[in-house]
């Protein structure tokens, strides 16, 4: 198996990354829009599958208990920073790709950065339920754990990619990560602490990050 360095040149491409983050980027614009207008059509979409999802959630305690776990544990944002720290330093001390972990240090935290001004700007009030099956702080949008489990799942995802990995070990994190990024949106809104569209704006935004970070890492590397 062929495994190139980290901090290698990268090998000429088109600007798809580029065109990637900005076709994202307009439609979490967008998104953002509707959400700070109050747009009724998205806000009633919102309601009704809120309302549904948190009935259920009661109906089932069960299961409600296991999201809670896995979101509250497993798939928390600092559970993904902390993965995330680990290959860092992984990175920089093993594979001596410096630039490489800050770089990934780096999209991280102004992936996080982006999320709270988002989340401050918008002020957007979470659901409210006579009978909560769990709570949440601060505002609704983006869902926080929607975004990072994106952010961290794609990059490193697409540093798996670079790294020439085999192909059994790629395929269990493609499908780790998509059950990651995909599940903890899912639970969120089971839970109702976010609207649909919340997780929806996280993805996107998450997404976003991404597909920026990645076209920094191919064309302004040292």
């Amino acid at each position: 198996m062929h495994t190139s360095s980290l901090d290698s040149p990268p090998r000429p491409e088109h600007h798809t990354a580029a065109r990637f983050a900005g076709v994202l980027g307009l439609c979490s614009v967008l998104l953002l829009t509707l959400v700070a207008a109050r747009w009724s059509p998205l806000i009633g979409a919102d309601g009704d599958i809120a309302g549904t999802t948190h009935r259920w959630a009661v109906d089932e305690p069960v299961l409600t208990q296991t999201c809670r776990i896995l979101t509250d544990w497993v798939w928390d944002p600092w559970t993904m920073r902390l993965l995330c720290a680990a290959v860092v330093v992984w990175l920089a001390v093993r594979q001596a790709a410096r630039w490489t972990a800050a770089w990934l240090a780096l999209a991280v935290a102004l992936g996080t950065v982006l999320q709270q001004g988002i989340k401050a700007a918008v002020d957007r009030p979470r659901p409210v339920w006579p009978d909560p099956v769990d709570s949440a702080h601060y505002s609704a949008f983006p869902s926080g754990h929607a975004m990072t489990a994106t952010v961290v799942c794609g990059l490193l995802l697409w540093l798996l990619r670079r790294h020439g990995v085999g192909r059994v070990v790629w395929r269990t994190a493609v499908v780790v990560a998509v059950v990651s990024v995909v599940g903890v949106g899912l639970t969120r809104i089971w839970l109702g602490v976010h609207w649909p569209s919340d997780v929806v704006g996280g993805w996107l935004l998450g997404t976003t990050v991404v597909a920026a970070a990645v076209w920094v890492h191919r064309h302004r590397q040292p």
